[in-house]
């Protein structure tokens, strides 16, 4: 997807609406139009990276910052919010629908029917240390 064809781009732009909550230089966050919770929003680099590999990792971590202040900014609005999750999808297998790097920031309460069902199981420390040395090795490899 190109940067014309990208929503989030023509947020950023202004040609698509968004209710925005905070902007700098390199970030924009609004409210999703699909929220999870009351007060579910969104992170957004300004420049288009489709996936967290296309994004420069300063960036990234200022995404980061503005969530972690959002985070602090929800438990402080009035808004229901006793927790918070911060989510990112990477990749189409990972639930991202948008082609746009994103971060989630939404408030939790108790009942509020979000679940992340998964296989919390514990793993046997030789596997643990098998994939931890395998990520080693990425890290070493660099970007792909």
């Amino acid at each position: 997807m190109s940067a014309d064809d990208c929503v989030f781009c023509r947020v950023v732009a202004g040609t698509v609406e968004s209710s925005r909550v905070y902007e700098d230089d390199e970030v924009l966050a609004f409210m999703d139009i699909q929220p999870v919770t009351d007060g579910h929003l969104l992170v957004i680099p300004k420049r288009h990276a489709a996936y967290l590999a296309d994004l420069d990792e300063q960036l990234g971590m200022s995404m980061f910052q503005v969530g972690q202040r959002l985070a602090a900014a929800l438990r402080n609005s009035g808004l229901p919010c006793e927790g918070v999750n911060l989510f990112l999808a990477d990749g189409e297998i990972a639930f991202q629908e948008v082609f746009h790097v994103h971060l989630h920031v939404f408030p939790r309460t108790p009942g509020d029917g979000f679940r992340i069902e998964a296989d919390w199981r514990e793993r046997p420390r030789a596997e643990l240390d098998d994939a931890s040395k395998r990520i080693r090795s990425g890290m070493a490899a660099g970007p792909s």
